[in-house]
Order: C-alpha cells, then sequence, then structure tokens
C-alpha cells in the first residue's frame, strides 16, 4: 500500500457535533410530545444517516410520527448546526500536516449532503479537501462502498492506496467494503470494541496518533 488519499468520516471523527445534533432532534420530539434524549444517547443513535437517527430517536408506538419529526429535526438543525460544533483538538494541525506531505483529502459522510458542505465550508475551511459529500439521493449511505470508490475515483486515486478513517462500525465496514485501510479514532461517537470488532487495522487516540497511523500504513511514503 502507498497511502496517497485519506478519506474522513465527519461527525466524531473530524467535528465534534453530538451537541448540536441532540439538541435539534430533542426539540423536534418536543414539538411532537415525545420524550427526548441524552447525549450519551445519541452517541448510540447517529451514523447511519439522519432517518436512522430519527427512527432510533422516536419511540415505539409513535411511528406515524416519524416524518414530522425528521422535518422539524431538518429544520431546526439547519438553523443551529453551528452552535456548538467545533472541530476535535489537533484535527486542523493534522489534516495541514497530511496536506503538506502530498496526501490528497476527502470528507464523505452520512449526514445530509448540504448540511456536510455546510459544515465543511464554515469550520474546515483552509483544508484543501479534493471532495466533500454527504448523503445524496441515489447513491447509497455507508457502510455501502460506493460513494468511498467514487471519491477515489474522482481524485485518481486507487482504493487500495487509500485509508479510509471513522469513529464508528459504519466506518470500519466502509473501509472493508472499499478495500481501503482503516482507522479508528476514539474519540468519537463509540469506544475502542466496537471499531475492533468491525476490523479496525489501527486505532488512534489523539490527532497526533492518528497522523502517525497514516504515516506507518503499510506502504505509506512519509515526506519531511
Amino acid at each position: 500500500m502507498h497511502l496517497r488519499a485519506a478519506l474522513f468520516d465527519l461527525d466524531g471523527t473530524l467535528l465534534d457535533s453530538l451537541h448540536d445534533i441532540g439538541e435539534a432532534m430533542n426539540h423536534a420530539l418536543t414539538l411532537h410530545g415525545l420524550p427526548g434524549h441524552s447525549l450519551s444517547d445519541y452517541r448510540r443513535f447517529v451514523g447511519e444517516g439522519v432517518r436512522v437517527l430519527v427512527a432510533r430517536a422516536v419511540p415505539t408506538g409513535s411511528e406515524d410520527t416519524r416524518a414530522s419529526v425528521l422535518a422539524a429535526y431538518k429544520a431546526f438543525y439547519d438553523e443551529h448546526l453551528l452552535e456548538h460544533t467545533r472541530p476535535y483538538p489537533g484535527v486542523l494541525g493534522m489534516l495541514s500536516q497530511l496536506a503538506g506531505e502530498g496526501v490528497n483529502l476527502a470528507v464523505l459522510s452520512n449526514k445530509p449532503d448540504e448540511a456536510t458542505r455546510r459544515l465543511v465550508a464554515a469550520l474546515l475551511p483552509d483544508v484543501p479537501f479534493g471532495a466533500v459529500y454527504g448523503e445524496r439521493a441515489g447513491v447509497p449511505r455507508k457502510p455501502d462502498p460506493t460513494a468511498a470508490l467514487g471519491i477515489a475515483a474522482e481524485l485518481g486515486v486507487e482504493p487500495g492506496d487509500c485509508a479510509f478513517i471513522g469513529d464508528t462500525a459504519v466506518d470500519m465496514d466502509t473501509a472493508r467494503a472499499a478495500g481501503m485501510y482503516s482507522v479508528g479514532v476514539t474519540w468519537g461517537f463509540r469506544g475502542v470494541e466496537e471499531l475492533q470488532a468491525h476490523g479496525a487495522r489501527a486505532l488512534a487516540h489523539t490527532a497526533d496518533e492518528l497522523l502517525q497511523a497514516l504515516r506507518d500504513a503499510p506502504g505509506a511514503v512519509t515526506r519531511p
């Protein structure tokens, strides 16, 4: 493997967005007379797209409210997605270092595409991402490898020369399905056991450790 590209998940990997996601969903639930959830609950709910988030947040017996809750969530989140969300410590420096070493960078999220692009533009504006994609109509969500493989092709990089970095089982499964080197970060929404169980080939507890893990990827070429 010659590491030429690094594809990153967004929520829980580059950005700490849990507070804004949870606040928006609790707002939507309250509007419908439904109970809210703790942030620790939302750690388990996120990662597979907004419809799955709604399905997990809406209690059994209230399934007929899902469409309305989804609309309320989107309306509130679109107005407040930058209230508390920030890059994790060290992420900006890590991305800058990778870019300086000639690694192509990209973002692939299961968050809706528009929100993904807005967050990246607002909070990671100086990072030279070659591609930034969220969930799009007609493109299967992660862990289906279609979008990841599409990004590799767009960057002109073979999948085997790419790393996929994320914080959940979905991300590790995406990496494996796409034939990419999987790196799990432990500061996000899940934990070490889940990442290992889904085939993480390396783990990073800090941004510095992530940078080193990518430099140490089998066959990766490190530039000074």
